[in-house]
Formats: C-alpha cells, sequence, structure tokens
C-alpha cells in the first residue's frame, strides 16, 4: 500500500464515486479497520465511520450544525451518543494554511492541527495540478507545541491517500480522535483539491 513505517493508519479515499466519497481506513499492516461513507449534496457535514463496508457496526460519527462549514465546528462522537472532542476550523487562517483547534469532550481546547508550509500551502492553492506534486502535511500539536500525529499525503494522482502517524499516546487525544481527524481532514480539504 505504501505506507511509511510510522504510519499507524492509512486513509484512502476510494476512486470513481459520483455522488459522495468513500473512505477506507486501514492498519499499518494493511487490515482494514473502519469505513466512512461521505454523502454529496448535504447542507450538513454528518460523517459516519463504521467497522467495515457492511455498515452493521458503527465506529464514529462526525457531524455539524452549521451549514457553512467556514469556521464550523466538527463534533466527534461514538455510537452511544457521548462527544469524545470536536475539531474547529479557524476559517480565516484556513484560507491561507489548513488549521484546526482539537477540543476535549468539555470543549477546552487541547491541540491544534496546523499545515505545515506556509508557501507549499499557498502554491497549491495557486493551481489544482501544483497539489499533485507537493503533498499536503499536518501536524497534531498539543497546548505546548509537542507533537501528537502527524498527517501526510502520499504523491499519487488517482489514489488520494493519507497516512496517519502517532508520534506519542495521551490521555485526552486518543486513537479515535487523531482517526477522527484524518477523516476530516480529507473529507473536508480534500473537496479543496
Amino acid at each position: 500500500m505504501g505506507a511509511r513505517a510510522d504510519e499507524r493508519y492509512t486513509i484512502r479515499r476510494q476512486v470513481f464515486r459520483f455522488f459522495g466519497a468513500g473512505f477506507h481506513i486501514y492498519d499499518s499492516e494493511g487490515g482494514l479497520v473502519g469505513y466512512c461513507d461521505q454523502k454529496r449534496f448535504r447542507l450538513k457535514e454528518d460523517l459516519r465511520v463504521y467497522t467495515d463496508e457492511t455498515k452493521t457496526e458503527e465506529l464514529l460519527r462526525i457531524g455539524t450544525q452549521q451549514v457553512i462549514d467556514f469556521g464550523a465546528t466538527y463534533t466527534v462522537s461514538v455510537p452511544e451518543g457521548g462527544a469524545i472532542g470536536s475539531f474547529r476550523r479557524k476559517g480565516l487562517k484556513s484560507m491561507l494554511r489548513d488549521e484546526w483547534l482539537v477540543n476535549s469532550a468539555t470543549g477546552e481546547t487541547v491541540a491544534t492541527i496546523r499545515e505545515d508550509s506556509q508557501l507549499s500551502a499557498l502554491l497549491r492553492r495557486a493551481h489544482d495540478a501544483i497539489a499533485l506534486f507537493i503533498p499536503q502535511g499536518y501536524h497534531m500539536r498539543d497546548e505546548g507545541g509537542g507533537d501528537l500525529a502527524s498527517y501526510r499525503t502520499h504523491l499519487n494522482p488517482f489514489i488520494h491517500r493519507l497516512g496517519v502517524s502517532v508520534a506519542r499516546e495521551d490521555e485526552v487525544v486518543d486513537d479515535l480522535l487523531i482517526l477522527a481527524g484524518g477523516v476530516l481532514l480529507l473529507a473536508i480539504e480534500g473537496r479543496q483539491g
């Protein structure tokens, strides 16, 4: 699959879907651990992550109450209904360089996800063809600046693939929240090109 040794998860967007997007989530061994079905033409984003393509067992739910996602907050919850955290897109800052606030279940900001390079971000936004040759990279850092996770797109013009590396274990920002961040980046930022 082309994953780096330090990547705990790989999220791949399905190719050739006309209505919506599908994402397969693999572990470091290449085993399927999740599937997300994103419906198109919805006013409010509602992403459901299941354990597999049969969609019988839900793993996560990522949704927003806002119609416009410019500075939307996306709540991440488990099937029982309890929120485990949320992501808030920093609207104005994300126009030039993607940035998200990561909040705990209580709403306290505990980390940030930021696109790695300002210059690369600007070049990717300048023209879609440039985005094919300059992959996106993001880092999730705690409030003290310590690395929690990183996300990077793989260079492949035919398959949109995001590698997720977990830098260290954290009590508040666990694997499910890190994985939800990857799904959100691929679903929301991936629409930009």
